[in-house]
């Protein structure tokens, strides 16, 4: 298999470890989202998706994060220290949902990926730039139920306002489908996923929405 697209949302935080959200495309046919770049000890480097890991409460049998103290249902006080360590004695708190299983794989990811982060940043700097990331509105600012006329239909997110610093400074952007017809920025034939027309449409009709 071969990455053949790449998008990346920058963070805003220059201090945050967290540099960036990633998704990458195998062969035109098969994305994974939300890996990320990670500002480590010796250089950024790509996790992979991951999900935190639970246990069940034993009076109520409802899930709970390892590090919760109380139980979210029923509010039962929990032992801290229950994760189970690894071979290096820490806590293991996530477990990866996707991942390569070789180490030749993983370096490829990753040094892909960490190209395309170096590119997303210099176009970062030109005027009319927004990332082709699609978060699904994750960033944007949920709206009061008091400012909703009642028996009317209102969104329930509002776009970015001109005060809230973003990257992606285009709030009411539409990002383009994997895979668009619409040419964008390539190296070495992969697709780097950043746009600096904001004039660029789209017929996108939202496939994978919601599939988690």
């Amino acid at each position: 298999m071969e990455i053949t697209e790449i998008r990346i949302k920058l963070m805003d935080d220059p201090n945050d470890r967290l540099q960036a959200f990633c998704s990458i495309t195998f062969d035109s046919s098969f994305v994974i989202r939300d890996l990320k770049i990670i500002q480590g000890t010796r250089g950024s480097f790509v996790a992979m998706p991951s999900r935190k890991l639970t246990d069940r409460c034993p009076k109520c049998s409802a899930k709970n994060h390892l590090r919760a103290r109380f139980c979210n249902e029923c509010g039962a006080r929990l032992y801290e220290d229950r994760a189970i360590k690894g071979d290096d004695g820490r806590a293991r708190l996530y477990a990866d949902i996707a991942h390569p299983i070789n180490s030749d794989c993983r370096e490829s990811i990753q040094r892909q990926v960490i190209l395309a982060y170096g590119e997303e940043l210099e176009r970062s700097k030109l005027p009319g730039y927004f990332s082709s990331y699609d978060d699904f509105g994750e960033d944007n600012y949920a709206r009061l139920s008091e400012e909703c006329d009642e028996g009317q239909y209102q969104p329930v997110i509002l776009p970015v306002s001109d005060n809230i610093h973003r990257r992606d400074g285009a709030a009411h952007h539409q990002p383009a489908p994997h895979h668009a017809s619409t040419p964008m920025a390539t190296t070495n034939g992969v697709v780097r996923g950043a746009w600096v027309n904001s004039s660029a449409t789209t017929d996108d009709e939202g496939f994978g929405v919601g599939l988690v």
